[in-house]
């Protein structure tokens, strides 16, 4: 009934905002000092349980960031000018505390945070139809995106041409470990089936260990990252960086021909 109430009554936006808002009550529940959230600069006793199936302390309580989105922050910070202001960034279903960051640094037009859902981004953009020109952006970052991109041959050049000789487009998505090729069943059209056949509603493909070679182009020099390996034990389990499933980080970095 709450549900139904909210949502004739609260924008997608406003929405998202109180769900925020009353994660950030019920975080209290979870005072202590075990897990640390970089995304938020806070400490929990654990993080909550998150996915389709379950993963244990995968969510931060106050915040809602994932694994992947720890690590990846990590990773940003660390090892890139992400943060340098004067960078023109494309950020697509940009997460939300990174998006914070990032903003707090760049310069007004310098930075767009892109989705399909206009509730979720700064602006509308269609990752196979980027209205921007050829070689606009130092950074592109397209976390968990292409599995949802029925011509995710077209996003990948359409990010490549967009992106500066010698800029960077940093991938993510779900990765089958076991398998060598990604999956992909155009018979699977339903959510329902899509969740059995890919482990998400809303995938339109499972990929495989082949996915640095789906990113490489002749323009285009590609690295796997399991960035994970460059924190301490200590620092894997407190952050809780996954198991690499969703949390290997693809640098792909445009050459001239």
């Amino acid at each position: 009934m709450i549900k139904k109430i909210a949502r004739a009554l609260l924008t997608e936006r406003q929405r998202n905002e109180l769900l925020i808002f009353l994660s950030q009550l019920k975080s209290l529940a979870y005072t202590g000092d075990t897990f640390y959230c970089n995304c938020c600069n806070k400490t929990f006793s654990k993080f909550l349980p998150y996915g389709n199936q379950p993963r244990t302390n995968a969510r931060c309580p106050w915040c809602l960031s994932l694994e992947r989105t720890r690590l990846l922050l990590c990773y940003l910070e660390r090892e890139t000018s992400v943060f340098t202001p004067g960078k023109k960034i494309l950020h697509f279903a940009p997460e939300r505390m990174i998006r914070k960051k990032i903003r707090q640094k760049a310069r007004r037009g310098d930075y767009i945070a892109a989705d399909l859902n206009p509730a979720l981004g700064d602006m509308v953009v269609d990752i196979t139809k980027i209205p921007f020109p050829e070689e606009y952006f130092d950074y592109i970052i397209c976390s968990h995106v292409l599995g949802h991109v029925p011509d995710e041959a077209k996003a990948i050049d359409e990010m490549y041409r967009v992106l500066k000789p010698g800029g960077e487009a940093l991938v993510m998505t779900v990765i089958d470990l076991s398998n060598p090729a990604t999956y992909e069943n155009r018979d699977v059209t339903t959510p329902e089936e899509r969740l059995v056949h890919y482990g998400e509603p809303d995938l339109v493909r499972l990929h495989g260990t082949d996915f640095g070679r789906r990113l490489q182009r002749a323009n285009a020099q590609v690295e796997e990252i399991d960035y994970s390996l460059r924190l301490t034990e200590a620092e894997r389990r407190r952050l809780s960086t996954g198991n690499r499933e969703r949390e290997l980080i693809f640098r792909c970095v445009k050459t001239t021909l």
